[in-house]
């Protein structure tokens, strides 16, 4: 355990931030796994609504990075392809 303050403060809020990141890549996942059910169901509408939500997701923890910017983008690619494919 850490005996300097300025260490001690780290620690909290390294653990406050490693629960943000939890809760933002939890919430892409469960995003996720809604959008690629509706493109098996091949619900184009709600998929491209739902689409959107992931893509949001996706972007901001990006921004916040919680995930590269560029594994961001390279996942959000891939679901717009996704989508692309079903038309």
């Amino acid at each position: 355990m850490a005996n300097i303050k300025s260490a001690k403060k780290r620690i909290l809020v390294i653990e406050k931030k490693t629960l943000q990141n939890k809760s933002r890549k939890s919430a892409i996942k469960t995003a996720e796994k809604k959008f690629l059910a509706a493109v098996e169901a091949g619900n184009k509408e709600e998929a491209a609504t739902l689409f959107n939500d992931v893509q949001k997701l996706i972007a901001k923890a990006g921004a916040k990075k919680t995930v590269h910017k560029k594994a961001a983008s390279r996942k959000v690619s891939r679901l717009q392809t996704k989508l692309n494919k079903m038309a």
